[in-house]
């Protein structure tokens, strides 16, 4: 990162905590400091190399003897639907997307909690109050968007998303638990892959992709991959 506010960052790795999805496995991470230099031209510089970001807290896990964190990214110029995709994208027309100011909404939050507490819980999300949840999804120095998506008049899922310069970044994602018949985390997805198309941008950035835990395993669907390993994104190889 050639430049000079960048180059006053610090990077300072944080004591081990439990981790999120390995129960027996300590966690560290890699925190990038000051909040207030991070904008969004220096986070895009830090997603480049592998750092995501929970509210203003950027960080990169930098654990002692787990590496299963890897960050992906899909190349929406090559990316092309599977027939479980097709069909999932087909199946969800009826969606209609909005964006919506960066606030707290209590419709929004008492869907939150209702996705943690069926689809993550006891996974350290389930019991967020409304602190949390708003320093974890309403709080950026970056250019941010959060979008409701309608059926109708039923809110069924929002998204928050960053836009870069190449690309869009999913943040975080959660949508309503309990409709049948739905798969609104591939839809998600797959319109995010479809607004980097219309706005001409190369990359949708999912976050890290974990090939030993089922809910961020998925992220390998979105083929061609590319994963940043060695400090150089290259193309996913599950094996």
């Amino acid at each position: 990162m050639n430049d000079t506010r960048a180059s006053t960052l610090k990077f300072h790795t944080t004591q081990s905590y439990p981790c999120s999805y390995f129960p027996d496995r300590p966690a560290r991470s890699l925190v990038a400091t000051p909040d207030h230099l991070i904008d969004a031209r220096i986070y895009e510089k830090l997603i480049r190399v592998g750092f995501r970001r929970s509210g203003c807290f950027t960080y990169r896990p930098d654990c002692d003897d787990c590496h299963a964190c890897i960050p992906a990214r899909t190349n929406v110029n090559q990316f092309s639907p599977n027939r479980s995709q097709r069909r999932t994208w087909k199946r969800h027309q009826q969606i209609i997307a909005t964006p919506q100011a960066l606030k707290f909404n209590p419709e929004h939050f008492a869907l939150y909690q209702r996705y943690q507490s069926m689809r993550h819980n006891l996974g350290g999300m389930d019991y967020d109050n409304r602190e949390q949840y708003q320093d974890f999804l309403l709080q950026s120095n970056v250019d941010t968007e959060l979008i409701e998506f309608h059926v109708g008049e039923q809110l069924r899922m929002v998204s928050v998303i960053d836009k870069l310069n190449d690309g869009l970044s999913a943040v975080y994602t959660f949508y309503d638990p309990e409709t049948l018949n739905a798969s609104f985390g591939t839809y998600n997805i797959l319109w995010q892959i479809e607004q980097c198309r219309e706005l001409n941008l190369p990359y949708v950035y999912l976050g890290y992709w974990i090939k030993e835990n089922r809910k961020m395993s998925y992220k390998a669907n979105f083929q061609p991959l590319e994963v940043f390993i060695d400090n150089q994104w290259q193309p996913f190889n599950s094996k």
